[in-house]
């Protein structure tokens, strides 16, 4: 932000055209010009102090205290999932959701509150809503819960929780394998990085899913890869559909291998999918000379399970 420092000197000349004209009849032109000038001055001042100086809203969000957010929209994304847009209570709110964290969501089914944790693909730079990409199982309470709710129904949230914060340069290479609705938390990271500039990180996605119509939010994550030359996406499937290109079956140590960073000081491995998957991806992981990670990942860990 820059100013235009203007001086005028009023006395009974005038410059105009490079001749001083000598009137009293200019002073309340020269008067007017003066106050315009002095009003968009500090306007541009003001403005300044607000940039400056002002603090950003303070979050939405309480880790103490639970809240209540009203649906604003339901989005079809594939035969089974949906992404739920959910209000703040004012236009420029903003969440309070630090990247690589997720929120929990309790509700009362069946006379007995159930919780659940749901890492938002929204961020921050979104006012005054945040966004959940949900996949409804036919045996989960919340997720069946939630596809249930109409517009202007709530939910009820508490947050920010997790162990991992992303931040830029937080290691040299991340390496991802998500499976299904894991890949919340991978995109939530990778669409930070992509939209820094100054952000270098490697990022390299193995994405596993049952069959092609399971792939969520593939048009973005291609987009991505076309876009962010520091950005790899690998999709396999267990069910390929003839003509498919991609990997099909298991995610093995060869495709770990071949597609995430090798064993260093300066990368992370970054887990996310159920269970099954998470403790097989886990033992390749260890088998290929990746530390072995706790049961309750910290952020420190070479290999970080969400």
């Amino acid at each position: 932000m820059s100013f235009n420092v203007i001086t005028i000197t009023v006395s009974s000349a005038a410059v105009l055209g490079g001749f001083y004209l000598y009137s009293p009849d200019l002073f309340p032109i020269i008067a007017a010009l003066v106050s315009v000038l002095w009003t968009a001055f500090a306007a541009k001042a003001f403005a300044a102090k607000l940039f400056f100086f002002d603090k950003s809203k303070a979050p939405v969000l309480s880790p103490e205290q639970w809240k209540q957010f009203p649906l604003l929209e339901k989005i079809k994304i594939t035969h089974n999932s949906a992404l739920y847009r959910f209000g703040l209570p004012n236009p420029d709110d903003v969440l309070g959701l630090p990247i690589g964290q997720h929120i929990s969501i309790q509700a009362e089914i069946d006379g007995k509150l159930i919780q659940r944790s749901y890492t938002p693909t929204s961020s921050d730079d979104d006012l005054g809503h945040f966004d959940l990409v949900i996949k409804t199982y036919p045996n989960g309470n919340i997720s069946k819960w939630i596809d249930g709710l109409k517009v202007g129904q709530t939910i009820t949230v508490k947050g920010p929780k997790g162990q991992f914060k992303y931040k830029p340069g937080l290691v040299r290479a991340l390496g991802m394998i998500a499976g299904g609705t894991g890949i919340t938390p991978m995109l939530q990271i990778i669409r930070a990085i992509c939209k820094n500039p100054a952000d270098k990180t490697r990022v390299s996605l193995i994405f596993a899913n049952v069959t092609y119509e399971d792939i969520l939010l593939k048009d973005e994550l291609d987009y991505l890869a076309d876009h962010h030359k520091n950005f790899t996406v690998y999709y396999s499937l267990d069910k390929p559909h003839e003509g498919w290109t991609g990997g099909s079956g298991f995610v093995t140590p060869e495709v770990i291998q071949k597609n995430c960073p090798r064993p260093a000081d300066d990368i992370k491995i970054l887990l996310c999918g159920p269970p099954p998957m998470i403790n097989a991806m886990t033992k390749h992981c260890e088998a290929l000379g990746y530390d072995k990670p706790r049961s309750i990942s910290k952020l420190v860990d070479q290999v970080f399970k969400f």
